[in-house]
Parts: C-alpha cells; sequence; structure tokens
C-alpha cells in the first residue's frame, strides 16, 4: 500500500501549479479530484493545446492519462514536460512521475534512471528518495531478461549466415565435381584415342628402334660389293677381248 501511494503522490501534489494562468486548468483540478479522470484529461489536453510550449500543461495531461493506467502516453507527456521544463521543481516532479510509469511495467532498470534524474533537481525529496532505492533493489531481485526479440534476431542472423556458408561449399563442391569430371572425360578421349590409334596399327611391321638394322646395312654393303665386281669382271672381260693376240712367226 505505501508502495502505491509513493507511486502516486506526486500526480496529485502538484497536480494545481499554474492555475491561476490557465482558466481551464481549475475545472480540470476539479474533475481530478473528484477522479474524473477522463473529463480531466479532455480538459487539460485543452489547456496542453492552450500552453503547447508549458511545461505543467503536459505534466497535468500526463496525471490523467496515468490515472487510467496508459503507461506509455504517459510517458509520452512526461518526456515532453522534462523538454519543456525550465525549473528544477519541474523536471523532479515530471522524473518522479516518469519513473513511477516504469515502475508499474516492471521496468526496474529505466525507472531507477528517472528516479536519479528525478533526485538530480531535488536530492532532499523523500518519496523520491524511497522510490529510488526500491527500484533498485527490485532491480536487484529482478535482472532483465535478455531480449527475446535481439535474441531471436542474432540466431536468425547466425542461421541465415550458415546456410549462406553452405550453399557456398555445395557450390564449390559442384564446381569442383564439374571439374573433376571434364578433367575425367578429356583424360578417358584420350586415352580412347591411344587405344583405337593401337588398335589400327595392330599388324603393321613396328620400324626398329633406331632406323635400318645392322643386318640389313650389311646385306646392301654386300650387294652394292657384288654389283661392283660383276661390274669389273665385264671390264676386264672386254680388254681381254680386245687385245691382239700374238703368234709365232713361222720362219
Amino acid at each position: 500500500m505505501k508502495q502505491f501511494i509513493l507511486y502516486s503522490l506526486l500526480l496529485s501534489s502538484v497536480v494545481i501549479f499554474g492555475q491561476e494562468k490557465d482558466k481551464v486548468l481549475p475545472k480540470a483540478n476539479s474533475e481530478f479530484a473528484d477522479k474524473k479522470f477522463a473529463d480531466a484529461e479532455a480538459n487539460y489536453r485543452i489547456s496542453q493545446s492552450n500552453n503547447p510550449r508549458k511545461a505543467i500543461s503536459s505534466y497535468n495531461l500526463g496525471n490523467a492519462i496515468y490515472k487510467q493506467n496508459q503507461n506509455e502516453e504517459a510517458r509520452a507527456s512526461f518526456s515532453r514536460a522534462i523538454k519543456n521544463a525550465t525549473a528544477r521543481p519541474e523536471k523532479h516532479q515530471a522524473f518522479h512521475n516518469l519513473g513511477n510509469t516504469y515502475m508499474k511495467e516492471k521496468n526496474y532498470s529505466a525507472a531507477v534512471e528517472a528516479f536519479k534524474n528525478a533526485l538530480r533537481n531535488n536530492p532532499e525529496d523523500e518519496q523520491t528518495r524511497y522510490n529510488f532505492a526500491l527500484a533498485k533493489k527490485m532491480l536487484k531481485d529482478n535482472p532483465p531478461k535478455k531480449d527475446d526479440k535481439k535474441d531471436k534476431k542474432d540466431k536468425k542472423d547466425k542461421k541465415d549466415k550458415k546456410d549462406k556458408q553452405d550453399k557456398k561449399d555445395k557450390q564449390d563442391k559442384k564446381d569442383k565435381d564439374d571439374k573433376g569430371d571434364k578433367d575425367k572425360d578429356k583424360k578417358d578421349g584420350k586415352d580412347k584415342d591411344k587405344k583405337d590409334q593401337d588398335k589400327n596399327n595392330q599388324g603393321k611391321p613396328k620400324p626398329e628402334k633406331g632406323g635400318i638394322s645392322k643386318q640389313r646395312v650389311q646385306n646392301l654393303l654386300d650387294a652394292v660389293n657384288n654389283e661392283e665386281k660383276k661390274i669389273q669382271d665385264r671390264v676386264n672381260a672386254k680388254k681381254v677381248q680386245g687385245k691382239p693376240v700374238q703368234t709365232e712367226k713361222d720362219w
């Protein structure tokens, strides 16, 4: 119960701030006090449209929205109030209530930062100090879980990377196999050509290594010598035939 009071205390204690300069604000404050938060929200929006640069307008609107359990929208209004705030008390109140929105959502790390900023603008506020201590304790007891979306994205990125690498490996293997098949076909073609050539050469006399054999050379020399001998014999025969025969003189 004490925690709930601390979450809501600053929402109601400073809501009347600035009403003397805004004619719509008193009505909105009265509706807020009567817990007519939807009606108060409507008039606070009118107040904000009339004073868009005033931190109090966004702050009061955030209070009414917060009471209707619209944390995200309330947080936007408190953030706008912090942006437009020019005085430290205004920043303190807006940061404090911003921390309350985070506490409701159990976003304790963000709540710690919001209350810390509130204390920087008013270090003496006991309610903020208590909420700050409570947020730190809750954060310690409930450490933030790993972001499921980020975890899923990391897993998807890893899977995509692995799939891409597997695809590349398969393509490299296919290219290697294709090259191997081409080399094999080329080799087989050469082997086939060689076999065909060997087959065509079967039955044909193989030339002896080194050209003409020694025996054939000897045979050729013998033939030449025989031919020369025959020629020489014919020449000698002709000489004999042409030489006059000497006869003895009969005395």
